[in-house]
């Protein structure tokens, strides 16, 4: 079969990571079907700027799953469908599990009994807990600290188990601070609530809140505030491409971090933002958030090493600009 025939079904390819996926995905000669709830993607740019299938659904239905499967020829499925929120995490944990894991259970039964065996999963580096070493590779130890963290620890753990009993093989991505934009201004980061930092401090730049609050001053970094791994999302999104192809071409099930390899922290960011956007940006400190890590940088090298992975816009001020392009037409 050739690779244009293809067909990829990406859940949740009406989402922030998810559309930067699918748009990788057609640029690489793919076709796509997307499978989104919409609670919290968005319907327009899946069908007026990607102009792809949108199946209006939740990964929960087993029904919807078995006529999906039965009526177009999925070659493999790169799941995005997942709550994301940990702090919701913790006050609500049921929906995340539900969700989370259940949704996934239930998607990878159906890919069996449709003798579908390639899954890309959006993991997260958040299954690592508290650092113990820095940069964090692969093996660094697994200490989940949230529900939502905990729930994609439980999907890696099933997918090792559905490799061993139905030779189901999967790629799993553990992403660290995903960030920027699409840079053509197609695409970009639209959540609600938004919790994200890049986000907020571009929505204090256009005047849609008085400030942004640096929490905790005090960390053992350079300039007291936290260090953070931030990851263009076309980046991200090219790296899934690749998963996708090493499966395909026969690769084995494996896990691997997608970071950037530097930290930044919050006053850096602030500021990158302000020479980017030309516009002051109100900062008030607070206290420390409790369970916040005072560094967290990944270590991609195998990513780059077994995938080829090769990421191209590692600057700061880049991925800040992208993101600040996509916020003006948005919400400007």
């Amino acid at each position: 079969m050739s690779q244009a025939k293809q067909t990829i079904l990406v859940t949740g390819g009406a989402g922030y990571i998810g559309t930067h996926a699918v748009l990788a995905l057609l640029n690489a000669g793919y076709e796509v079907v997307v499978l989104d709830n919409l609670v919290y993607g968005h319907r327009e740019l899946v069908e007026n700027v990607l102009k792809v299938e949108l199946v209006v659904g939740d990964t929960s239905d087993r029904a919807l799953l078995d006529n999906l499967f039965a009526t177009r020829n999925i070659a493999a499925v790169m799941h995005f469908a997942a709550y994301i929120a940990v702090g919701e995490s913790v006050t609500n944990p049921a929906i995340y599990y539900r969700n989370n894991v259940n949704g996934t259970l239930t998607l990878l039964e159906a890919m069996v009994a449709a003798n579908i065996n390639k899954f890309v999963f959006s993991s997260t580096c958040a299954i690592y807990g508290m650092p113990q070493e820095v940069p964090m590779t692969e093996h660094h130890p697994q200490n989940p600290l949230s529900p939502y963290a905990t729930s994609k620890w439980m999907v890696e753990k099933i997918l090792a188990d559905f490799d061993f009993a139905y030779g189901l093989k999967s790629v799993a991505f553990r992403y660290f601070n995903a960030s920027g934009a699409n840079p053509d201004g197609l695409l970009g980061e639209d959540h609600n609530p938004e919790t994200h930092l890049i986000p907020l401090v571009l929505q204090t730049a256009l005047g849609k809140r008085e400030a942004i609050s640096i929490l905790g001053t005090d960390y053992d970094t350079p300039d007291g505030t936290c260090l953070r791994d931030y990851i263009h999302v076309s980046d991200l999104a090219d790296a899934h491409v690749l998963g996708l192809k090493y499966l395909l071409e026969g690769g084995k099930s494996d896990v691997f971090n997608l970071g950037n390899g530097n930290g930044f922290s919050v006053r850096e960011v602030i500021n990158a933002a302000q020479t980017v956007t030309g516009r002051e940006i109100k900062a008030i400190e607070c206290d420390r958030r409790p369970g916040d890590a005072p560094i967290l940088v990944g270590s991609s090298d195998k990513a780059k090493k077994i995938l080829g992975w090769c990421p191209q816009y590692a600057d700061l001020s880049k991925i800040v600009a992208d993101a600040w392009q996509w916020h003006q037409q948005r919400h400007g």
